[in-house]
């Protein structure tokens, strides 16, 4: 659970400047062996330390508190579909809405990962959490995907941030002020792109773009305001 700080919002409440995140893992295979999506307790290990890396600077920290692994082939390999989605979930999930679930399967589509919005939780708390391709952690085969930023990414949707290019080069589209506008997602690492004229170069190295992980490296100030922000509103206590 995030730590407590009293706040000076408009309404007098909580608000939170970071804290400790409990994390569930749930790794879903279709057998044993990484190749079959059993990731090992290093490859966790090793994500978590990705995790704490990218967000200790914002004072968000991510403690694993346990690791499931079920061997279901059907949730494995289409857990992309609606209804697979819902009963991988429904059995699995745990904790509350400031405590974060992350399931590791085999997306189809090319899907690297999705996540539920802070503002969600409510109306669905069983969705709640992200959900990423098992090969993308760090040392899997997903490469140039297989440093363990897909779950960055995926987090700072949960968080309640935006992409980068969300709204084109319309610059309120990431709601966040200091991410220069994008007219669409980079790929790669394209140095100097700029899409949109007048706001600053393409922000290609932002956790919240589509490049290569081996290219992303922070958030913002105002990113970080807005994750505060969100996890004050929609999952503090919760």
């Amino acid at each position: 659970m995030a730590e407590k700080k009293p706040g000076g919002g408009s309404g007098g409440g909580t608000t939170v400047t970071g804290g400790t995140i409990n994390v569930y893992f749930h790794v879903i295979n279709q057998g044993s062996g990484v190749s079959n999506g059993d990731i090992t307790a290093q490859m966790i290990t090793d994500q978590m330390t990705v995790l704490n890396n990218a967000y200790r600077a914002w004072g968000w920290q991510f403690n694993l508190v346990s690791t499931t692994r079920t061997t279901n082939s059907t949730w494995f390999n289409t857990c992309d579909t609606t209804s697979v989605e819902t009963a991988m979930k429904t059995a699995l999930r745990q904790g509350t809405a400031d405590d974060l679930n992350l399931y590791t399967c085999n997306p189809g589509g090319g899907l690297l990962g999705w996540a539920t919005f802070p503002s969600w939780y409510a109306g669905n708390p069983t969705d709640d959490g992200v959900v990423m391709l098992y090969s993308s952690v760090p040392g899997g085969s997903a490469a140039p995907y297989n440093l363990g930023d897909t779950a960055t990414h995926e987090i700072g949707h949960w968080m309640g941030l935006y992409h980068t290019f969300q709204g084109g080069c319309a610059k309120t589209g990431d709601e966040v002020s200091d991410t220069p506008s994008e007219r669409s997602a980079a790929y790669g690492c394209p140095a100097n792109r700029d899409t949109c004229n007048g706001t600053g170069v393409d922000p290609i190295h932002n956790f919240m773009d589509y490049t290569d992980d081996a290219c992303m490296d922070h958030f913002t100030t105002g990113q970080d305001t807005r994750m505060d922000q969100m996890f004050s509103a929609y999952r503090l206590n919760k």
